[in-house]
């Protein structure tokens, strides 16, 4: 059976349903088996191989502790212990995986091919792609390309099977069929994805197309500003001699199968099989770095940013993709907490290669997320300056920039950043919302704040906090009754938020439902207010009620000019 097939199989193994084995073994199967259903794979393996070690020939014990080291990319490790796994045990899919990837690891690609011939390869998405590369690497590049081909025949694998021969053409020194495949001359158009333009440009230079290959990457960076293919389009455009070292081996295209495959799965919900994918593919090619970054995302989603942090720092500095890795990297610290490490990482990055916009706006981000609103407007500023600002996408660049002019109570250039990211994106929802909710606290251009706030929520009807905006408006405006339904959605949509509980309650308090204020503010302070001014003016709220409130504010209405 195909690994392709086990998905049950592992969904079992993942979950850990199974007893201890002996009372002995408890404390380090707990650890696993909690360490294993969070994701964490480290503690997974560690806790897993100790309890091996107390009961070697447990064959559950075996294939939880394969699971956890190849989703590590400890294949070797894994190997050795799927060598001990008993030939009736469950959990033989794995093990099958882990021997294939260790066999072609090892450039034992006759017993790789092997494997898939008896059934027992990486899976009916991988099997024919692989098996073309083992062909490949064993000399046979006619029976490869045969393979290619009617893999082509089949529908919805023509992409795959052109991408690969492409692939294959070029590691051969074929580069004008290689060209001519990703071109799209031969009939089937490839997906413009990072790797794919990488090779692609590569394969240009071959060819004495550098200018046509510095236009390729000038198109794709122009919309996703990647940091290596950036690098790329430096060398080329220097005129430095570019080799084609994309894939070169039957090693290097069965990896870029694993992680082809890994992509592709990447949007399940279910991770397991993806990481393994992406895992399989650094198990083979120590050097593919973006299935570490591929791996990584996957960790991080998963909960463990711990490992996320580890595996990107797997990434050299000289690697194309070590910019990238490290504001991984940087997200990856600030989800566990270490901001300072965070920021200084990300700080490091922009001193080296301060050209790049992608990475001073992560830098402002960083910086806004954290208060450090002065520094995050000279970020953004840094970013403005080094972008066609007057494209559509900059709309955030903007949007981010005003917010942090808000935060240090400049409203003016805010408003004018605001304004700006709505030219750029006239219907954008969180900018409108922002925009209009923060006309609304200034008390001025209630009809423009009003229609901004009903277009944010037209755009975004499930989100509580711009609902809330559309209810405040309405409260400000005096159209109390108007407020209610709104301000109830927006605390059914986020029931659990101090603020819009409060806003609730003073909605129900001016239309005279005083008992359910009340209840409203009461729920507002067990939600433990970040703001001790506002908690202490729901607490008089609470003591004398809302209008007594207003009036010992000065206020006598939601209508008052400031």
């Amino acid at each position: 059976m195909g690994f392709r097939h086990s998905l049950s199989a592992l969904a079992v193994l993942a979950g850990l349903t199974g007893p201890a084995a002996a009372d002995g073994l408890a404390g380090a199967y707990l650890a696993a088996r909690s360490a294993a259903i969070s994701g964490n794979h480290e503690q997974a393996a560690f806790y897993f191989d100790r309890a091996l070690a107390m009961d070697p020939g447990n064959a559950f014990l075996i294939s939880n502790a394969i699971f956890a080291n190849a989703s590590l990319a400890r294949w070797e490790r894994a190997a050795e212990i799927a060598a001990a796994l008993p030939a009736d045990a469950e959990g033989q899919e794995l093990a099958e995986l882990v021997r294939f990837v260790r066999h072609v690891a090892l450039d034992e690609l006759a017993e790789a091919e092997a494997m898939i011939a008896a059934g027992d390869g990486p899976g009916p998405l991988a099997d024919d792609l692989a098996l073309a590369w083992l062909t490949f690497g064993q000399g046979d590049m006619t029976g490869a390309v045969e393979t290619f081909e009617a893999m082509a025949s089949e529908r919805g694998l023509e992409e795959l099977s052109a991408l690969h021969l492409a692939l294959a053409r070029a590691a051969v020194g074929d580069f004008e069929a290689a060209h001519e495949i990703l071109s799209g001359e031969t009939g089937v158009q490839i997906t413009s994805t990072e790797r794919v333009i990488r090779a692609h440009a590569q394969i240009m230079v071959q060819l004495g197309l550098r200018g046509e290959a510095l236009d390729l990457l000038d198109s794709y960076t122009q919309r996703v500003p990647d940091p290596g293919l950036l690098a790329l389009q430096a060398e080329i455009g220097s005129g430095a001699e570019t080799p084609y070292d994309f894939v070169t081996t039957a090693q290097d295209g069965v990896a870029e199968v694993f992680f082809t495959v890994a992509q592709l799965l990447s949007g399940d919900r279910n991770r397991t099989l993806p990481l393994l994918m992406a895992q399989a593919a650094r198990g083979i090619d120590p050097t593919h770095t973006d299935a570490a970054l591929l791996a990584a995302e996957l960790m991080a989603e998963e909960g463990q940013p711990e490992l996320a942090a580890t595996t990107l720092s797997s990434v050299g500095e000289d690697d194309p993709n070590y910019i990238e890795a490290q504001m991984g990297r940087a997200t990856a610290l600030e989800e566990m907490g270490h901001v300072d490490e965070a920021v200084a990482t990300l700080a490091a990055l922009v001193e080296a290669r301060p050209d790049l916009a992608s990475l001073q706006a992560a830098y402002g981000d960083i910086l806004r997320r954290t208060e450090r609103f002065e520094e995050a407007i000279a970020a953004y500023t840094e970013v403005l300056d080094l972008v066609d600002s007057d494209l559509p996408r900059y709309w955030f660049i903007y949007y981010a920039r005003a917010i942090s002019y808000h935060q240090i109570d400049e409203w003016p250039p805010a408003e004018a950043d605001f304004r700006r990211a709505l030219e750029l994106n006239p219907e954008q929802p969180n900018v409108l919302n922002y925009l209009g909710y923060s006309l609304v606290e200034q008390r001025r251009d209630y009809d423009e704040a009003l229609d901004m706030i009903q277009r944010a929520v037209a755009a975004r009807p499930e989100s509580g906090y711009i609902v809330d905006s559309l209810g405040w408006v309405y409260y400000r405006l005096g159209r109390f009754e108007d407020a209610v339904a709104p301000m109830e959605r927006a605390v059914e949509l986020e029931p659990n938020d101090w603020i819009l509980n409060d806003h609730l309650g003073d909605v129900y308090w001016m239309v005279g439902r005083y008992r359910e204020a009340e209840f409203q503010w009461e729920r507002a302070l067990s939600f433990d207010p970040d703001d001790e001014a506002e908690a202490e003016r729901i607490r008089r709220k609470l003591e004398v009620g809302l209008d007594v409130v207003l009036e010992e504010e000065g206020d006598v209405g939601p209508l008052v000019e400031e």
